[in-house]
């Protein structure tokens, strides 16, 4: 007969499992993409069997679905953690660039999901009600930052939330992106923390000069 404690075990082993199923099926899609992935894969490398990751997951699609929701979550979740209302508006957002810097360059497999994600025009983020929720406080923190610049003439009074995000957002993901041809091309034999400290400055001075007068 099974005791309260055992149950607690079982349930607490389930869910060590189904979390390295995720986090290998987050490694695998990154590396393979939906397509290329296989179940078997997955299950191999999270040290279990396919049958378990179908029991925890159901399918592959579904699985990948949840990984792309939880790829835009966590960087969100970042950002929600810097506290930015306290700070002074032009401190904020150099704040918020050199934070988004890092964690697109700190997460590679974060941003090979959502590079696949647009290889597939988008077609799993369509069925995902959670997606628009959570990524619009991307726009809301950028927008309170611009809105108390604005107040104080610090800021370009047409620069919108959108537009800037895209603006940090393409020089970081691109950094990360393209980081294989791009410093095959042209920094072949460059010292890659200098080259990372050099681009995240740029990215910073980049938003300034497009957000100040």
């Amino acid at each position: 007969m099974s005791t309260p404690d055992s149950e607690h075990a079982e349930n607490s082993d389930g869910s060590r499992l189904k979390d390295k199923i995720f986090l290998s099926a987050l490694s695998l899609f990154a590396e393979y993409g939906l397509n290329g992935a296989r179940m078997e894969q997955i299950a191999e490398k999270a040290g279990t069997t396919k049958r378990m990751v179908v029991y925890h997951f159901k399918t592959k699609e579904n699985l990948y679905l949840l990984v792309l929701e939880y790829v835009y979550t966590q960087i969100r979740a970042s950002e929600k953690q810097l506290s930015l209302d306290a700070l002074p508006p032009v401190e904020a957002l150099v704040n918020l660039v050199e934070t988004t810097f890092d964690y697109h360059a700190d997460h590679p497999d974060y941003i090979r999901i959502i590079c696949m994600e647009n290889m597939q025009r988008g077609r799993f983020m369509q069925q995902s009600a959670l997606l628009r929720q959570v990524n619009r406080s991307a726009l809301d923190l950028l927008e309170s930052i611009l809105k108390r610049g604005k107040a104080k003439q610090l800021f370009n009074q047409t620069v919108n939330a959108r537009d800037l995000h895209r603006l940090i957002s393409s020089f970081s993901f691109h950094y990360v992106a393209n980081s294989y041809t791009f410093t095959l091309l042209f920094e072949d034999g460059a010292d890659e923390q200098a080259q990372r400290q050099h681009y995240r400055k740029m990215a910073v001075q980049v938003a300034l000069r497009y957000t100040c007068p």
